[in-house]
Order: structure tokens, then C-alpha cells, then sequence
């Protein structure tokens, strides 16, 4: 059996990780865009690096785009198989893989339409809303901790692994040449204590791991007391200062999060009566999504429920889909909460936002999880005080405070903490993925600290023989 390391290889995005077993036959465990710096880096995500109509099945470990964000080139391509994931992950994928293609095409047509001023050709999005739809028809849905046969080679068993909402860890028992690999996928780890879906769980003993690294050299702030820090900032930027409050989130995870956390203040009577806006078609679909997933919720949400039965609304709370109406929130004048998209600020509303807010020292920016490096994002968060946004240079002037409390990656003592089900002698690879390459080499000391031995941090199409 050999394993190839597609994407995500010392770096954060672009997950794809290509196993062929000795018959021929080859699983694609996650199929994400590069994205940011990587992207340019990865020949604009149009070289997956494989044929895919040799593949004969992609399991998805959880809907983020640098996961899932490739599938619809993957299906393009001529990709004919079975795409297995967890149901909650398939119904985000039918909004996020849209999503998606309809920034691919917004892109191109901004950039076609400088190339023809240039007599340049145009050039086509790498997969469109067409495409993006006929891959959902390749998708299976699987229920979590129960073993499935996908074949007569091998089966396939989710677990929870916490992260966002239907993330889940893919465990899988591979017949290949007379021999039975065990192998688990944990794709990303979320917090323990997570403020909304359950707890990562155990999974099955292993023979070989393959796990991310993200914040392998790094601890987070304890999740306690996160919604006292975030009234500070909510109460210092709207009622001392007067200005708005401007949160770049990711739709899928920190939005919900966010929002919860303010829910749960106003609930309280401790949320300062200010109008908090959700700026963000994706956003609104998927917090709708997770409202209907309540059995990945875990126990505190659940008895929360009891007393507010909508734990992502409340009176002052608007969702905005409309373009139009997202316009509007740049003439409104008085101290507000504005969490809009994309996290890393690469694209979408939130650009528009930091345009109209980042010059005034009345306002903060919040910055809630991780923002690769190169992105304007990480820019923002380590201090600079000039940055470009759709070419044009902006001095930061607003305050920049950040929160990583609501990362959805485990820090490196809960990711170890997540591996400790395991009896590490067993373990005869473990392979270190999605992360940057020195935070790697740090995590790889603290893996070999409790016993896990022959750590490997793949490079970018490295391939093993297991």
C-alpha cells in the first residue's frame, strides 16, 4: 500500500492525501483548494496532481474549503465514484461547494474583464455552479461510529473529532495483499470543551495516522473565560468608544460560535443593546444547517435549549443575505457588531467592511482564528499599519485586538491529549499534515515526548510504502 501527500504537505491548505493499494485500487482522503499564498504556489489548484478518473473513492473528513473546495474539479476532471462523509458535512457541502463556484466565477469575470482592456484571452474558473452540483450527486452520507463495508477491501468508520460541525475523525481497515492496515485520518482536531458541538472522541487503535499540526507549537487561551474577553472587547469598542466592532469569521464554525457567545450574553442580560449583523449569504445558510444537526450538539448546548430554544438568534440579531441591504451597514452610524466573511480576509463582504472601518481608531478589529501566512488577515493581526485591499492602500488606524479562544483547531496539548487513546508502540507511522513545516518540526518533539515514534512531516507529493 503506498500513500501519496497531495496537498497540506508542510503547509495548511490543499488536503489530499492519495492511498492506492496493491490492486490498483486508490481512496482520496479529502479533496481541498489551496488556498492564499499556497494557491499560487500550487499552480492555482488547477494540477491536482493525480489522474482522477483513476480513483475509485474520496472520503471527506469535514466540509471546510481547503477539504472539500477541490471536489468539484476532482468530479470535472472525470471523477466517477463514491464521495463518503458524515450527513451534517454533506449538507454543508451543498451550500459551501456552491458557494464556492460562484467565487469562482464573480473572480474570473473581474478578471476577464481587465484582461480584455489588456487584449488578453480570457480565462475560465476552475469549476462552475453546474459543477459544483453534478459532484453532489457522488456524495454518500454515513452515520458516525458505525463500520461500513465500501467494498470487499475496505471499510470505513467515522468518529468524532469535534472541530465544526460534522467533522469526523476516518478510520479505515484496508485488505491489501494478504495483509490488514488499519489507518486513521484524523483530518482537523477540534477543541475540548468546544462551546457548541461535542467533544472530539476516542477512535479505534491504529496502525498508521495521519493528523494535522496546525497549532503544533502553540497553546490557546482557555475557552472559560472567552465570553467574558469578548464582552470586554464588545463593551470597550461600542459603549466607551462609540465605534463598531468589525469580526472577520469564517461561515462555517466561528460564525455560529460568535453569534452563540453573544446569544448566551444577551440571554443573560449582560449584551449591551447594540445591533449585531451577520453579514453573510454562506453564514446564514449554514448557522440554518447547524440548526438542524442538534445531535452533534453536545450536553450544555442541549440544556441551554431548555430556556432559549434558538441559541443563534435573538431580538437585535440580524441575519443579511441581500447585497443591497449589506450596503446599507456602511451608512449606519452608530456603535454595532458586524461578523462577515472570509476569516483570513481574502475575500467576500468583509473586505468591503474593513474599507469602510479600518481608518477610524473608534473601531476594532477582532480577529478570531488562525489566518495563514501572506494572507491580509495574518497582516492585520501581527501589527502592520498599512495594508492593500483590492489593490489600494489602506492605513490601519482602527484598533486590532485578537481572540484565539475560538480557533477551531486544538492547541498542540489537546491535540495530544486527542491521540492519547492510542498506545503509541502500536503505532508504526504517524505522518504530520496541515501545518507549517518549523511548527511541525516542534510538535513532531513534543509527539516523540510521549512515545510516539517514526513521526514523519511529509513534503508536497512524498510518497510511502507501508
Amino acid at each position: 500500500m503506498r500513500i501519496e501527500f497531495k496537498g497540506a504537505a508542510r503547509t495548511v491548505t490543499g488536503s489530499k492525501h492519495l492511498i492506492t493499494l496493491y490492486n490498483g485500487k486508490k481512496i482520496l482522503l479529502d479533496c481541498g483548494l489551496f488556498q492564499g499564498q499556497d494557491a499560487a504556489e500550487n499552480n492555482n489548484n488547477k494540477n491536482l496532481g493525480f489522474d482522477p478518473t483513476t480513483v475509485d473513492y474520496c472520503i471527506l473528513s469535514h466540509a471546510h474549503i481547503d477539504h472539500s473546495g477541490a471536489i468539484p474539479y476532482l468530479v470535472k476532471k472525470g471523477f466517477t465514484g463514491k464521495i463518503f462523509c458524515t450527513y451534517a458535512t454533506l449538507d454543508l457541502c451543498e451550500i459551501m461547494l456552491v458557494d464556492s463556484a460562484h467565487i469562482q466565477e464573480s473572480d474570473v469575470r473581474y478578471i476577464n474583464r481587465r484582461r480584455e482592456q489588456r487584449d488578453q484571452e480570457p480565462i475560465e474558473p476552475l469549476y462552475t455552479i453546474e459543477d459544483a452540483q453534478k459532484s453532489l450527486e457522488y456524495f454518500v452520507g454515513v452515520d458516525y461510529e458505525k463500520w461500513i463495508k465500501i467494498d470487499e477491501d475496505i471499510e470505513l468508520c467515522f468518529t468524532v473529532v469535534g472541530h465544526i460541525l460534522g467533522a469526523g475523525a476516518v478510520n479505515l481497515k484496508i485488505k491489501d495483499n494478504g495483509n490488514v492496515h488499519r489507518l486513521c485520518y484524523t483530518g482537523d482536531i477540534g477543541r475540548q470543551n468546544h462551546k457548541i458541538i461535542k467533544n472530539p472522541k476516542p477512535f479505534p487503535q491504529t496502525d498508521y495516522i495521519i493528523t494535522e499540526s496546525t497549532y503544533g507549537d502553540r497553546l490557546h487561551e482557555d475557552l472559560l473565560h472567552s465570553e467574558d474577553k469578548l464582552l470586554e472587547v464588545v463593551y470597550h469598542t461600542c459603549v466607551t468608544k462609540r465605534g463598531k466592532l468589525i469580526i472577520p469569521a469564517f461561515s462555517l464554525g466561528r460564525t455560529q460560535e460568535i453569534v452563540h457567545a453573544l446569544d448566551r450574553l444577551e440571554t443573560n442580560g449582560m449584551l449591551p443593546k447594540i445591533n449585531v449583523y451577520v453579514d453573510s449569504p454562506l453564514s446564514t445558510n449554514a448557522t440554518e444547517i447547524m440548526k438542524n444537526h442538534p445531535e452533534c450538539y453536545n450536553e450544555k448546548v442541549l440544556n441551554y435549549m431548555k430556556v432559549d430554544s434558538d441559541p443563534f438568534g435573538f431580538n437585535r440579531l440580524k441575519y443579511i443575505r441581500d447585497v443591497e441591504e449589506s450596503k446599507l451597514l456602511n451608512e449606519v452610524k452608530e456603535p454595532c457588531i458586524i461578523i462577515s466573511a472570509s476569516g483570513m480576509m481574502e475575500a467576500g463582504r468583509i473586505l468591503h467592511h474593513l474599507i469602510n472601518n479600518i481608518g477610524d481608531p473608534k473601531n476594532t478589529i477582532l480577529v478570531v482564528g488562525y489566518c495563514s501566512p501572506n494572507t491580509l488577515g495574518h497582516k492585520i493581526a501581527r501589527g502592520d499599519k498599512e495594508v492593500k485591499i483590492f489593490g489600494e492602500d489602506h492605513v490601519v488606524k482602527a484598533e486590532v485586538r485578537t481572540m484565539d479562544e475560538y480557533s477551531a483547531h486544538g492547541d498542540y496539548e489537546e491535540m495530544i491529549q486527542y491521540l492519547s487513546c492510542q498506545d503509541p508502540s502500536k503505532v508504526k507511522e504517524l505522518y504530520l499534515v496541515h501545518g507549517e513545516y518549523e511548527v511541525q518540526i516542534n510538535y513532531r518533539e513534543k509527539l516523540n515526548e510521549v512515545g510516539f515514534r517514526n513521526v514523519r512531516i511529509p513534503d508536497l507529493n512524498s510518497e510511502y510504502l507501508i
